[in-house]
C-alpha cells in the first residue's frame, strides 16, 4: 500500500488511549433491549423516583432570582461548609470547605480527577472485579493499569487485605473501591476495611473510596473509609447526590481528600469543567439541609423491593446473592447453562 494511503482504521490518528477503551457492556445491554420487544429493563443504574420536590424548588426558586451565573471551581461555599458539616456529622471526619472539598459534576468527574491527579503512567491500581465499569478505563485514561482482583459469591463479593497484598508491585500507586458495590451489593465490615487501611498504610498507597451509595445499606452500618484511623490523609473519598436524592439528572457529586491532592484535582477540573452547575449545587445544598426524610423512605421501598427481587430469583431456583447496600441484585446465571454475553 502506497505511503500517502490512509487506511480507515488509522484516518483520525485516535490516541492511544482512546483504543484502549472498550465499549461499555452496560451500553451493548442497553441497545440490545431497545430493539427487543416485551422486555422491561431494570439495569439502569438510577431511582425510578424523582428528585423530591422542595429540591428541586430550591432550584427554581435560584433561577427565577437570576443565580445562573459560574460559581468559583470548588464550588459555591455554602455547599462546602454544609457538606463538611454533613461528613462530621456523619461520620465523624472532618474536612476543611476550602481547602479539602471539591465539588464535581457528578461523582464519575470526581473518579477522573482523582485518577488523573494521582496517576503517572505506568502505575498500577488495584481494583475489585466485577466493579463500576468506570474504574477500569479512568485508570486507562489517566495512563493506568487497572489489576483486578476477583470476588465471588462464596466470600460474599468482599476484597481483603491479604488478597490485595498478592497484587501489589513496585508500580502498584492506589487501591480504587467503591461499597456499598456497584454491581454486587456488598458491604465491608469495619474490620475487614480496617485491614485495608492498615496494609495501604503500610505500602503507601493512596485509597479512592468510592461511597455514592453510602445512604442507601440495610441492616449494617456503612463505615466512611477516611474516617478509619489514619485513612484521612491517604484517602480520596467519591460521593454525590445522584442515587440517595434521586438526582442522576443533576449531576452533581464531590470528593474529600487531603489539601495538596484537592488542590491537584480542582486544577483539572478548572480546565475541563470549570465548575458545576449552578442550579445544581442549590439542589444539592437543600438535599444535604432538609432531604433526609425523602432518603429514609426512598431506602425503605429499596429494601423492600430487594426482598421481593431476592425472593422471585429463588421461586425459579437462580441464585441470587444477598445485597447489603446500593440498589442492585447480582444473580449466578450458572443454572441457566448460559454465558453472561447470552
Amino acid at each position: 500500500m502506497p505511503d500517502n494511503v490512509v487506511t480507515k482504521q488509522n484516518k483520525y490518528r485516535l490516541s492511544d488511549r482512546a483504543n484502549r477503551l472498550s465499549p461499555s457492556g452496560i451500553r451493548r445491554f442497553f441497545d440490545l433491549l431497545a430493539s427487543t420487544e416485551g422486555v422491561i429493563s431494570l439495569g439502569v443504574g438510577e431511582p425510578d423516583f424523582t428528585t423530591p420536590w422542595h429540591i428541586s424548588e430550591a432550584a427554581i426558586n435560584s433561577l427565577e432570582k437570576g443565580y445562573t451565573m459560574y460559581t468559583s471551581n470548588s464550588g459555591t461555599p455554602e455547599l462546602r461548609q454544609e457538606l463538611s458539616r454533613n461528613l462530621k456529622n456523619n461520620y465523624g471526619v472532618e474536612y476543611n470547605p476550602t481547602s479539602e472539598l471539591l465539588i464535581t459534576v457528578g461523582s464519575s468527574e470526581a473518579l477522573d480527577l482523582a485518577a488523573r491527579a494521582i496517576i503517572n503512567p505506568g502505575d498500577e491500581v488495584i481494583i475489585p472485579d466485577p466493579c463500576y465499569v468506570a474504574y477500569e478505563s479512568c485508570i486507562i485514561m489517566a495512563g493506568g493499569t487497572a489489576v483486578k482482583i476477583p470476588t465471588y459469591q462464596e466470600y460474599n463479593f468482599e476484597i481483603s487485605a491479604s488478597t490485595i497484598e498478592k497484587k501489589i508491585t513496585p508500580k502498584t500507586r492506589a487501591l480504587l473501591f467503591g461499597f456499598p458495590a456497584n454491581p454486587t451489593g456488598a458491604v465491608l465490615s469495619r474490620e475487614k476495611l480496617a485491614e485495608i487501611g492498615e496494609l495501604a498504610l503500610s505500602k503507601n498507597l493512596l485509597v479512592i473510596s468510592d461511597e455514592i451509595y453510602a445512604k442507601l445499606i440495610y441492616g449494617v452500618k456503612h463505615i466512611c473509609f477516611s474516617s478509619l484511623p489514619g485513612m484521612k490523609q491517604n484517602t480520596i473519598l467519591l460521593g454525590g447526590f445522584s442515587k440517595a436524592y434521586a438526582m442522576t439528572g443533576w449531576r452533581i457529586g464531590y470528593s474529600a481528600a487531603p489539601a495538596e491532592i484537592t488542590a491537584a484535582m480542582t486544577k483539572i477540573h478548572q480546565y475541563t469543567m470549570m465548575c458545576a452547575s449552578t442550579m445544581s449545587q442549590v439542589a444539592a445544598l437543600e438535599a444535604l439541609k432538609s432531604g433526609e426524610s425523602h432518603v429514609k423512605e426512598m431506602v425503605d421501598d429499596y429494601n423492600r423491593r430487594r426482598k421481593v427481587i431476592l425472593r422471585g430469583f429463588a421461586d425459579i431456583g437462580i441464585n441470587c446473592f444477598e445485597p447489603r447496600g446500593a440498589f442492585y441484585v447480582f444473580p449466578c446465571i450458572t443454572s441457566t447453562g448460559m454465558k453472561s454475553d447470552e
